[in-house]
């Protein structure tokens, strides 16, 4: 595989040479890297978008609506999104990368919660768009365990509703219209613009604003590696580019940085 003027082992060698001289690296993570664990794409042809109404998860038309509420959850049970996917190769590798001292943080798009599964440290997983392994309600902000939402949702003819104080429950992924998590995206931001190494693994960048997160990085000087199979708008900018999947990639340059730390 040619990219660039350089082969793959190329390429790889030079990913894990930058983030071996890095003081700080962030690893910024996307759909690409869910739908190896077989989580589908939601807006790629076939995925998700395809089969439901997006206007049934813009945030105004769940609180306002009964009948949007039972359709989402409805959906939930029935399309297995709230079922345990398995990490994959790229997961374990951005792991690997934090217990060798090389990686600050993840900050991710996806909501599947398969990072803290890997063995990323939570406190090190800002996640943009939320976690859909919960639901939370709306009123006193308890949190669920999404199966046990589902579950209810299957048997029951209407939405589900909090035990403690019966208020509405929300799948705890950000809808469209509702503002990202601000804790998550204040301390992305500040870790991306404090960067060396900023590397984009299974993401198209179009998705704003988790989107502006390696632009922040290239402001600031950082290098970056990006790792996807299509093209983005700021490819004309990386240092390495590999178009290959993310588990592949990230596996090799894992291996790569921790033969060159001599572990």
């Amino acid at each position: 595989m040619e990219l660039k003027g350089q082969s793959f082992e190329g390429l790889v060698e030079r990913a894990a040479g930058l983030i071996v001289a890095a003081k700080r690296v962030v690893a910024f993570t996307g759909a690409g890297v869910s739908t190896e664990s077989g989580i589908p794409d939601f807006r790629s042809p076939g995925g998700i978008w395809s089969k439901y109404d997006p206007e049934d998860f813009t945030i105004q038309s769940f609180v306002r609506r009964p009948d949007t509420r039972l359709r989402v959850w409805q959906m939930l049970a029935e399309s297995g999104l709230s079922a345990r996917a398995q990490p994959n190769a790229a997961h374990y590798a951005i792991a690997e990368l934090e217990r060798m001292g090389k990686l600050t943080c993840v900050i991710t798009q996806n909501v599947d919660n398969l990072h803290q599964i890997a063995g990323s440290s939570p406190d090190r997983v800002f996640e943009l768009h939320g976690n859909m392994q919960w639901a939370r309600c709306l009123d006193c902000e308890k949190r669920y365990p999404m199966e046990e939402i589902a579950e209810k949702a299957r048997a029951g003819p209407e939405a589900p509703l909090c035990t403690v104080c019966g208020g509405m429950l929300k799948p705890d992924a950000v809808f469209f219209g509702e503002t990202l998590p601000s804790e998550a995206l204040m301390k992305a931001t500040s870790y991306s613009r404090n960067c060396d190494v900023f590397i984009v693994i299974g993401s198209t960048l179009v998705v704003y604003p988790a989107a502006l997160m390696p632009q922040y990085a290239r402001e600031a000087g950082a290098k970056l590696v990006i790792v996807n199979l299509s093209s983005t708008p700021m490819d004309h900018q990386a240092s390495v580019l590999l178009r290959s999947k993310a588990g592949e990639s990230m596996s090799r340059i894992a291996e790569s940085v921790k033969a060159k730390l001599g572990r």
